[in-house]
């Protein structure tokens, strides 16, 4: 017996080792996350903290500025490179990255993990996931889902003698606008006024004219006055839809806007500049993405009891412009078995719920559908509002040239004054036809 201890002793010694050696593999491990510098970026590395704890992977975390972000990552998945495993990439990148190779598909991962799309919201799905849009090919899980929204000024809606004048002047009472009809008369009975010794101004709306930022703001007027990307019959049939007579009129409102109910210099502003506009009290009204709501609602100056959000308006129909991004798996990746961990990790209800807690917005029902859900917080409610009725930019692989044309004829006319609302988007529609000849889905 004593001569075999010492044997013994060795196996348990060789063990002890085969098990640290296993766990050391694990801690060498890192991954990668590449995605843009905000708010719910800060809240994923406090969360990502769990998946490390749980599996031994250390996580690394590249963020770009937004006006820096699509330049920055759009090269580095078109020169193959291998910085990012996991990208949370913008939906309008998804045609691009399914078809150019750039994200690995996840069919036969998502079937094999019992990972089901059906889990998520079906307008997150579409957005983010989808290539082509509506067939169950996927290439990204919906990881951030997000909208444009609106804050208000709800301490300024309050003020009694505000209430007085604005009801004698149009016979209804100041708040939140449900119409866009009703927002022109608030956004216009703020401009220029004078709000607790200072002149406010009534709204503020995305201008940007370098990315996309004019167009993600002309959109929430544009798609509940009518405009479509093309025949819902016949695809890339582009006439009489971008440039209808609707669309016409909701150009011409969007400039309106900006003309008549905006702060003076806000020619080339996006969400930063929005932000600032409303936390240093400028205006009455904030065009924005639901992602920085929360962040807004703690403001110490003009959150809590002082700032109200609704959905946006509508007109003769509804409809609001989606953001938000998906989770994908960067087909460079040496690490894609790791990846590819990280996204059974985050798929689930658990993990769901809590990025929501810690400052995320899921997109999952086990979140949305809870019905607590609406009551959550202040903002929810306009938030699930407004999941109902998004509508998205084209995710053509051509994306970025669709988008730089429309960047350009809108802001052209809108901001610069350069012709009719008319001739923008009759040269919209030649712009895109070009872009698709090009491409081949055209002839």
């Amino acid at each position: 017996m004593l001569k075999k201890l010492p044997t013994l002793a060795s196996v348990t010694a060789a063990a002890a080792l085969v098990m640290g050696a296993t766990a050391a593999h694990a801690q060498d491990k890192t991954i990668t996350l590449c995605w843009a510098a905000w708010d719910p970026a800060n809240a994923l590395v406090e969360l990502s903290k769990d998946f490390t704890a749980k599996s031994g992977v250390k996580m690394k975390f590249e963020f770009v500025p937004w006006p820096n972000f699509a330049d920055r990552m759009l090269n580095e998945l078109n020169s193959k490179g291998k910085l990012c495993d996991l990208m949370i990439g913008d939906s309008q990148w998804i045609g691009g990255a399914a078809e150019s190779g750039h994200y690995v598909k996840l069919n036969d991962f998502f079937a094999k993990e019992g990972i089901k799309m059906t889990d998520f919201a079906p307008a997150t799905v579409t957005g983010y996931a989808e290539w082509p849009k509506n067939t169950p090919n996927y290439w990204a899980l919906p990881a951030m889902a997000d909208a444009v929204g609106w804050t208000y000024r709800k301490d300024w809606f309050a003020k009694p003698e505000l209430r007085a004048e604005f009801k004698k002047k149009h016979n209804r009472e100041l708040a939140a606008p449900k119409t866009w009809t009703e927002f022109k008369q608030v956004s216009e009975f703020f401009q220029g006024r004078m709000v607790d010794g200072k002149k406010v101004y009534g709204a503020y709306i995305f201008t940007e004219r370098g990315s996309e930022g004019i167009t993600m703001g002309v959109t929430n007027v544009l798609y509940p006055m009518g405009f479509k990307y093309q025949d819902p019959k016949k695809p890339y049939a582009m006439d009489g839809f971008v440039n209808s007579a609707d669309s016409v009129k909701a150009l011409e409102f969007y400039k309106s806007l900006y003309k008549g109910s905006t702060a003076p210099g806000m020619t080339n502003a996006y969400m930063g500049e929005g932000l600032d506009a409303f936390k240093s009290g400028q205006v009455a009204m904030q065009m924005n993405w639901f992602a920085f709501f929360p962040g807004l609602n703690k403001d110490p100056n003009v959150g809590g009891d002082k700032i109200g959000f609704f959905a946006n308006p509508s007109d003769k129909g509804k409809g609001v412009q989606l953001g938000g991004q998906g989770i994908s798996v960067v087909s460079y990746s040496p690490n894609k078995n790791e990846a590819l961990q990280y996204i059974k990790w985050f798929a689930s209800p658990d993990v769901q719920k809590k990025w929501q807690a810690v400052g995320g917005s899921s997109a999952h029902k086990a979140v949305l559908n809870d019905p607590g859900y609406a009551k959550s917080a202040p903002y929810a409610q306009a938030f699930l509002d407004s999941m109902g009725m998004v509508v998205d930019f084209w995710a053509e692989p051509t994306y970025a040239q669709l988008m730089l044309a429309m960047q350009k004829r809108v802001h052209d006319y809108v901001v610069a004054d350069k012709g009719s609302a008319k001739e923008a988007l009759d040269t919209l529609v030649v712009d895109w036809k070009k872009v698709f000849k090009d491409d081949g889905k055209l002839k």
